[in-house]
């Protein structure tokens, strides 16, 4: 005799799955961990720098010329083109943008990964010299 089979809504899944980059498993409160170590970030930012920024540019590159020659290919010399033309032309600015503010976030995002670890020494340093200026101590 088989067993009944029914659905638990009210738990996780034993096995909550792992994150991109082999990691250990869940960190706290069960959530992945997402690698942070400063070797992690450091890696994260080459990776932008080196392969994901300038891959990112050459295909707008490619895009832009191929959106260009189609641009020219329905567009007609006496001013009459073709509808295409133009709703193309319009398409591809927005496109250009788009792919503009994308390279500016994977710029943020490097930089933001370089400074992190600048920025939270700095902020222990400063909680230090906080606590150390108001210690009930330095009375006696």
């Amino acid at each position: 005799m088989t067993e009944p089979v029914g659905m638990r809504l009210n738990q996780y899944p034993a096995d909550p799955g792992g994150s991109p980059g082999g990691s250990t498993g869940p960190g706290p409160g069960g959530l992945p961990d997402f690698g942070s170590s400063p070797t992690e970030k450091k890696a994260a930012a080459k990776a932008i720098e080196d392969h994901i920024e300038p891959d990112t540019k050459k295909a707008g590159d490619v895009a832009d010329e191929e959106t260009n020659a189609a641009v020219k290919a329905f567009a007609a010399k006496d001013g009459h083109g073709w509808v295409t033309s133009s709703a193309l032309k319009k398409a591809h600015k927005t496109w250009g943008e788009q792919v503009q503010n994308l390279m500016n976030r994977l710029g943020s995002e490097k930089t933001a990964l370089r400074s992190t670890n600048t920025l939270f020494l700095n902020t222990d340093i400063g909680v230090g010299n906080g606590v150390r200026k108001s210690s009930s101590l330095d009375g006696f």
